[in-house]
């Protein structure tokens, strides 16, 4: 998409907290954004915010949505019957003769399992430990052969956890909910949730059909470490440490200590022109200790 390009039209396939960041960056930008979301109240609850939303089953109101998109993200989960976002998309795509010129599918780096705090690349083998990891895998095979057989640009983004104002290690001690749990050895990237929009715009701006791209920041680092650096920036106390198998360690925590490895966005850097702007956890805790 170049400057002199008519003003975006972003279809969001998953009106979740990622998606409504995106929603935020085209109107910034001088689009608009269309949000999907199954739940009536939560549609009512992004028209509250000034969003336009949607109901994904409706294929009168998605096939409009399609056909006035000039790009699609898809944030949606995968779930067992595949990837939502791909089971309606393309029937709505093949329905209207739609051709976006961007579509992008979020992913998650769940798709790389562990690897023993060794370092992930795009191109490893993917070795999902989990079922939602092989989720992620089949979503990302789908949607790839999906813009394969029907000559559209499909990108996929693998996310780590993502943080952000509202959601973070500092939110979690100011409510009393942080726990420390301490797995040596354990590393892991994250990236915050601004950076995460900024490297898929850079792909919008940049796309390249069938190309895969880890976001994430530059420092992989244990999660206790963090945890007790936020509670020092907030003046509090240590937060209480619990086994993994500890009942109050929820079963998406405990999926997420079971692959340790670092990540590499050198990909995203050299072909999106994309930097994080939060390099570290370290600068992300600043800036929204700041109110940023």
């Amino acid at each position: 998409m170049t400057a002199d390009a008519a003003p975006l039209t972003l279809l969001v396939f998953g009106g979740g907290w990622l998606g409504q960041a995106a929603a935020r960056e085209a109107a910034r930008q001088g689009g608009r954004a269309l949000l999907t979301s199954r739940d009536p109240a939560t549609r009512r609850a992004l028209e509250a915010e000034g969003h336009t939303a949607l109901d994904p089953a409706d294929d009168r109101v998605l096939d409009t949505a399609v056909g006035e998109a000039t790009a699609v993200l898809v944030t949606a989960p995968p779930e067992a019957e595949g990837c939502p976002g791909l089971n309606r998309l393309v029937p709505a795509l093949t329905r209207t003769g739609a051709f976006p010129d961007w579509i992008g599918y979020v992913s998650s780096t769940a798709v790389y399992g562990d690897r023993a705090g060794g370092w992930a690349f795009e191109d490893d083998p993917l070795n999902a430990a989990s079922l939602e990891g092989a989720r992620r895998v089949r979503a990302e095979r789908d949607w790839l052969d999906a813009g394969q057989g029907m000559g559209l640009t499909v990108q996929v983004f693998r996310l780590p956890a993502l943080y952000g104002p509202g959601r973070s290690p500092l939110d979690r001690l100011r409510e009393g909910t942080a726990r420390i749990v301490r797995k040596p050895g354990q590393v892991f990237n994250r990236v915050h949730v601004d950076d995460a929009v900024a490297g898929l715009f850079a792909s919008m701006a940049r796309p390249r059909p069938g190309a895969a791209y880890t976001l994430c920041d530059d420092e992989p680092a244990p999660a206790d470490v963090v945890m007790e650096d936020a509670a020092r920036r907030l003046g509090l106390p240590r937060p209480p440490e619990v086994d993994l198998d500890d009942p109050s360690v929820s079963e998406a925590m405990r999926r997420f200590y079971r692959d340790s490895k670092r990540l590499s966005n050198a990909r995203a850097k050299a072909e999106l022109g994309w930097r994080p702007r939060y390099p570290t956890w370290r600068e992300g805790l600043e800036a929204m200790l700041a109110g940023g």
